[in-house]
């Protein structure tokens, strides 16, 4: 391997992780690379355990040592483009938007370009963090979630806002749609893992995985519906759709985690929403660089708005 690399990635792994394919292994203990990329170095050699390099198909060995050697960071392939942000705050460090839903907040396979990331580089020029395709991006959601993020502006503030998240030092709360009649209060605490039967979800029936803690409210009860207040613990990658949804209680217009509604209301609101109805509404955390106490609040947009006036009439 060239010594020009980046430093490896060491861990050794449990007992709990033997026999398991080793490249799911790492996506688990590793969250910080993709799994695409663990298996991309993986098939280019840079992936050993024990000392032996491995292939895709190597499981995982108890108390073996497994070194990680990323390939180094591609050129910076995401272009500024003049797309409308809607900002709450912004110094030198930091920038606090309201996302739009519809706009993907990285690129990725199927959108190369018109991303929030894209808006970003040319509004604020972000910088930190490994990954050329997400400078600056410390959190992210869902392509048609709405609400509050937070970014990095410079590679010292990234640098701490990743801590942050991480150590959980931050409050976050969604306003969210559900179906049916969700308890007035109730905290979610379970395993989260990569959905085996769908690559594209995830859930929470495993018995291995990240913890997720989800803690819900409902606020208001609607038609064959109530409005709910999710209070994240943790931020897993769907977390909350998931959590509802394996609860029995989706998240109103879930195309991936939703069931079918017999309701023919519901299922007109539904249908004239066109996505999930998740936003984004609180977010507090201390200044990255000088501790200051920050608090974003912001009102769910107007579609959300729409179907929330809809159940309540009906």
């Amino acid at each position: 391997m060239p010594d020009s690399a980046p430093a490896p990635t060491v861990l050794t792994l449990s007992h709990e992780d033997a026999g398991l394919r080793l490249d799911r292994v790492l996506a688990r203990r590793c969250p910080e690379f993709s799994r695409s990329a663990l298996q991309r170095w993986i098939e280019q050699g840079r992936v050993e355990q024990a000392g032996e390099v491995v292939s895709r198909k190597t499981k995982a060995l108890a108390g073996a040592e497994v070194s990680i050697l990323p390939a180094p960071p591609e050129a910076m392939s995401a272009e500024p483009q003049d797309i409308p942000l809607a900002i709450l705050f912004e110094d030198a460090h930091l920038i606090v938007l309201d996302k739009p839903a519809g706009l993907v907040v990285h690129p990725a396979p199927g959108h190369p370009d018109g991303t929030l990331v894209n808006a970003l580089l040319y509004h604020a020029g972000v910088q930190g963090g490994a990954d050329p395709l997400r400078p600056g991006i410390v959190h992210r959601l869902d392509k048609d979630t709405s609400g509050v993020m937070a970014v990095a502006k410079s590679p010292q503030a990234h640098e701490r806002l990743v801590e942050m998240f991480q150590q959980h030092a931050l409050e976050r709360a969604y306003l969210a749609i559900a179906l049916g009649r969700p308890p007035q209060s109730i905290t979610y605490d379970t395993f989260h893992t990569r959905h085996h039967g769908d690559r594209k979800k995830f859930t929470s029936r495993g018995d291995r995985g990240r913890r997720a803690v989800t803690h819900l409210e409902t606020v208001e009860l609607l038609h064959g519906s109530a409005l709910v207040r999710c209070r994240l613990e943790t931020g897993r990658t769907h977390q909350i759709r998931v959590h509802l949804a394996e609860h029995g209680h989706p998240v109103l217009g879930d195309p991936l985690y939703g069931k079918s509604i017999s309701d023919p209301e519901l299922r007109r609101v539904s249908s004239e929403l066109g996505r999930q109805a998740l936003h984004a509404a609180l977010l507090t955390f201390a200044h990255p660089i000088t501790g200051e106490a920050m608090r974003f609040e912001t009102e769910p947009p107007e579609d959300f708005l729409s179907a929330l006036h809809a159940l309540r009439a009906g």
